[in-house]
């Protein structure tokens, strides 16, 4: 069933599914699955197998679901063989939530306090619409001392009929679909006295649900967190109550072609319907609507923001050059850092060429000894608060020098700056100097840098504090680690921020080769991974092709080529008449 799912809707043959569900179930990751499988995939690439992984994920879940359902019914002694079908064919979490939903245990509802009252024989009665004789008349059989009056028994039973008919899984899926495609999403200013919130355009707006685009539901739904508006949905409710009795009264007429309905239950059905959807069933689908509708909003932002997110990771590396880190800011003064071609910090300052203080000529006299004494090439300008006025000081220092510019995205430097991370890596910098380091190798070598930094807090989208949160992490990290594992790391050189995004590689593995590192010295081959702790065959059969060392003993250890692939390798260059000495020259 899974795997058949798959196939269609991944557009792949049975064999290339069964395969990556195989490789997927020993342990292997997707970068791995990606580079190193092809042969088994058909050459499946690493953006197709995630979304495999995430639907395979997404289909056991929903099939154990179903196992469970099953047999908490059957428990019940409720299970038919239409039921247990059904259950089985149902495609979607929410589709087997509705078919669920008549045997799930309720909290405390208006229909069960009715049912504990003994009225549920007369609900069913009422039901069945067989009556001769005045409801109210029967519903005295039922007076307790809990059911003062006959219709007070039969208000509890239109209870009980209202949440029958709520639970209906067919009616539901009938009306869900209605108020989708029908259905407009209206919002309203809370208070008149909001004109400068940023949300004016929500003040007096509809749409249609179907047509409203993700970022209005982003957007809609901060103002309404906010309290500056108010969300509703509206539907034309006549139709959806004529369709839910059409298929809930009967037709009691002897006579063929006539309808004729029972005139002693209809009225009472006819009102529990009316409560059925206004009070339980319209609530429940606009929840679920605005649910869905938020849902595909942020899959959608998430997409945008993974996108800007590689294509940032993804810039070249300004190697071999000597980079001055500016941090700009007005009262606080812009912080310098400047590093050398490996990234090692060589000096820090701090100016205040900038409004209050406004000391140019001081300023231009430490950065101008600077780049004099440490042969700056490139000034890397963060882009955040002054960085206007930066960049004129800076363009005006350099005038007469060969030394460039250049503005450097740097959101997210302050929160590594105030992180753990960072006080490990520079426990005698403040806050300041560190973000200028940050900014200087951020030009120097992107990706190195910004793994350091939740992807969140890299500023490459919109409403990522309202979003899913589990499912952005994974989206975002699932982009860092592709972005890492393209471009591959060198073993002696990458900081444990930047390995633990390696194939194959956790946190506390990445730990471990940076405590061997520091303690044996640098790595001359691959191998050697193997005597780091807790890093056994089958993390090294996933990160070994990833992690290059330069200058290594083997040639092709500085290659995306697995060592399992070595001897076909070298057999390979034998036959083009090469030998390994011959790589890279």
């Amino acid at each position: 069933m899974i795997a058949k799912t798959l196939e269609k809707e991944l557009n792949l043959e049975q064999w290339q599914v069964n395969k990556v569900i195989r490789l997927i179930d020993e342990g292997n990751t997707i970068p791995f699955i990606a580079r190193y499988r092809k042969d088994v995939t058909g050459s499946l690439n690493d953006e197709l197998l995630r979304k495999f992984d995430e639907r395979l994920k997404y289909l056991r879940n929903l099939e154990d679901k179903k196992t469970k359902i099953i047999e908490r019914i059957d428990n019940l002694g409720k299970l038919d063989d239409n039921l247990k079908n059904q259950i089985l064919n149902a495609e979607t979490l929410v589709e087997l939530d509705d078919l669920y939903r008549p045997y799930k245990s309720k909290k405390r509802t208006r229909a069960t306090i009715a049912k504990q009252k003994g009225l549920e024989p007369l609900a069913s009665l009422i039901l069945a619409q067989e009556v001769e004789e005045p409801v109210s008349k029967i519903a005295e059989n039922y007076v307790t001392d809990e059911v003062k009056t006959p219709k007070e028994a039969i208000e509890g039973a239109q209870d009980i009929i209202a949440e029958i008919i709520s639970d209906n899984s067919t009616f539901r899926k009938k009306i869900r679909q209605n108020t989708f495609y029908n259905g407009v999403i209206e919002t309203k200013a809370k208070n008149k006295d909001e004109s400068a919130s940023g949300y004016e355009i929500y003040f007096n707006y509809s749409e249609k649900l179907s047509k409203i685009p993700p970022h209005r539901i982003l957007a809609i739904n901060r103002a309404e967190n906010e309290g500056i508006i108010k969300v509703k949905v509206d539907i034309e409710e006549d139709d959806i109550i004529q369709y839910l009795k059409r298929h809930t009264l009967k037709n009691c007429s002897k006579v063929p072609e006539m309808i004729e309905y029972n005139p002693h239950t209809t009225p009472i059905i006819t009102e529990a319907i009316e409560d059925s959807y206004k009070r339980l069933i319209s609530p429940a689908i606009e929840r679920e609507i605005r649910s869905y509708l938020t849902k595909k909003a942020e899959e959608k932002s998430i997409e945008v923001f993974a996108k800007n997110l590689s294509q940032l990771l993804m810039e070249s590396p300004l190697s071999g050059k000597t980079i001055l880190g500016w941090d700009p800011a007005f009262r606080t003064g812009c912080k310098l850092a400047v590093i050398d071609s490996t990234g090692k910090v060589l000096e820090t300052s701090l100016i205040y060429p900038t409004e209050p203080q406004n000391k140019v000529k001081e300023s231009e006299k430490v950065v101008l000894d600077l780049i004099k004494k440490y042969d700056v090439d490139v000034i890397a300008i963060g882009n955040g608060t002054a960085s206007r006025e930066s960049e004129e000081i800076v363009a005006n220092i350099i005038k007469n020098t060969s030394v460039e510019y250049i503005i450097v995205n740097e959101a997210g430097a302050s929160v590594y700056s105030a992180s753990k991370l960072a006080d490990e890596e520079f426990p005698d910098f403040n806050e300041g100097e560190r973000s200028a380091v940050s900014i200087a190798r951020r030009l120097q070598d992107p990706l190195a840098e910004l793994v350091k930094i939740d992807p969140k807090s890299i500023g490459v989208g919109q409403y990522q504090h309202d979003m899913n949160q589990k499912q952005l992490n994974e989206s975002l990290g699932g982009v860092v680690e592709r972005v890492v594992n393209e471009v591959g790391v060198d073993l002696n050189t990458a900081s444990s921020s930047l390995l633990n995004y390696v194939s194959g590689i956790t946190k506390s593995t990445a730990k471990n080769i940076i405590s061997y590192r520091e303690e044996n010295g640098k790595f001359n081959n691959r191998k050697e991974l193997l005597n780091v702790k807790k890093l056994g065959k089958k993390t090294f059969e996933q990160c070994a092709g990833f992690v290059k060392i330069d200058n290594a003993e083997h040639p092709l250890d500085n290659t995306t080529i697995h060592p399992e692939s070595y001897d076909a390798a070298v057999k390979l260059l034998d036959k083009l008449g090469y030998t390994l000495a011959d790589i890279g020259s």
